[in-house]
Order: structure tokens, then C-alpha cells, then sequence
């Protein structure tokens, strides 16, 4: 499964602004644009080799928008049920097999970095309908070595479609028929937000991402 992050569509008036490049990489031998956007309003950490967080946003500026799916077992998940605790809101493709299990390891290692009871919750909401079975989130579970702190969030494709939108997520599908199997393609932003306890987006981070820079930003949530 291969994967191409593309230019999230803005919610709201036009606010971003395309910052940087595009690389290469092997999946069905697909090359891969990455697109990555900045809004110019907002008080942005600078990227770069110090690992900052791509954009940052002051306490109480951006409230996260809510929502409610379900998780690997058909519990429901939602961002306000979690309230109290800092949130690492990614999108993930459970069948993906390139960035996402990297970014996931990267995410591991900042909650490592924390002792249990002060540890942010994480949840990834799907971005592949295709591969939201409950077998193949609990092969991820194993193969990655998913934390417990770590929650999927899955639902039908309006469902997943709406979370995608309003955070600015590009998701695309493309379909094909190989051998007489038919395959789907996914194509998706990778990126993660930091929201904080009171459900404030906080903060920004564009794959490639180091666990360090998220691991900076949420203690400074602290301080």
C-alpha cells in the first residue's frame, strides 16, 4: 500500500500557504509527492533540523473540532471524553505499510518518554474505509507494538470523511484491478496534532517528525 500526502484542503477562508517539496518513495512503484501547507496568521514554530513543531497555536486560539467514532471494538471515541489530558490526534491507514507504522513508533517513543499517569492519549482516526476491520487494527496492535494509550478511531466513509475535512486531512482513493483482485490505493496527509487538555490545538507536526520535537511541545504545555 502506498501512500501520498497531499495539500489539505483549508477549513474556513484561505489561510494557508504551500511551504515546501516533494520526495520519492517505493510502494506498487508509486512515487510519492509530499505537499506540506503553512498558514501564515498563525504563530508558527520554524521546521528544521531542530525537530520544531511545524505550526504552533497560542492556548485557547483553535478549539479542535469535536467528534465521535468508534474504536477497534465498537466503543465510541471522542475528543471530548478525553478532555483533561493532552491529545495526540493523528491519521493513520491500518493496511499502510511505509510511513504510517514510522510515524506510529515515533508516537510510541514520546509516550515513553512520559511516566503512565502523565502520558497523552493518541488517537488515529482512519483514513483507508478499505482496512478498518477489526483484525487488521489488532494486527497493527501487535505488529507496531501499540501502546495502550493508543485508540483507533474508525466509521463509515461520511463519518471518517467529516474529521477529515475539518482538519484539513487530503484523503484520496484510487482503484484498480491487478491479477483480477481489486486493489485501493490510498493517498493521505500524514501529520499529527497536539490539543491540550482543554481541547485547544496546540500544535502542528508534518511527517517526517521526530518523537523529540513532539515530546518539546507537549512539555511545554506544562510550563
Amino acid at each position: 500500500m502506498s501512500e501520498l500526502h497531499t495539500v489539505r484542503q483549508p477549513r474556513g477562508a484561505p489561510r494557508l500557504r504551500l511551504l515546501s517539496a516533494a520526495a520519492a518513495v517505493a510502494g506498487l512503484a508509486v512515487g510519492v509527492a509530499i505537499a506540506f501547507l503553512h498558514r501564515p496568521a498563525a504563530p508558527a514554530g520554524a521546521p528544521g533540523p531542530s525537530g520544531a513543531a511545524d505550526l504552533t497555536w497560542p492556548a485557547g486560539a483553535r478549539r479542535a473540532p469535536g467528534f465521535r467514532l468508534e474504536d477497534a471494538f465498537g466503543r465510541p471515541v471522542a475528543l471530548a471524553a478525553l478532555r483533561g489530558k493532552p491529545v495526540l490526534l493523528t491519521f493513520i491507514d491500518p493496511l499502510c505499510r511505509n510511513f504510517c507504522p514510522l510515524e506510529a513508533q515515533q508516537l510510541d517513543r514520546v509516550l515513553r518518554s512520559f511516566p503512565p499517569a502523565s502520558r497523552p492519549a493518541v488517537v488515529a482516526v482512519s483514513v483507508n474505509v478499505y482496512g478498518n476491520a477489526r483484525s487488521n487494527l489488532m494486527l497493527d496492535n501487535r505488529k507496531w507494538h501499540l501502546p495502550r494509550e493508543w485508540h483507533w478511531a474508525v466509521g463509515s466513509g461520511a463519518e471518517l470523511a467529516r474529521v477529515w475535512h475539518r482538519y484539513e486531512i487530503g484523503v484520496r482513493v484510487s482503484t484498480q484491478t491487478i491479477g483480477g483482485v481489486t486493489v485501493h490505493e490510498v493517498a493521505h496527509t500524514e501529520a499529527a496534532y497536539l490539543v491540550d487538555r482543554h481541547g485547544f490545538e496546540r500544535a502542528l507536526f508534518m511527517w517526517p517528525f521526530t518523537a523529540a520535537a513532539v515530546e518539546r511541545s507537549l512539555r511545554g504545555l506544562a510550563s
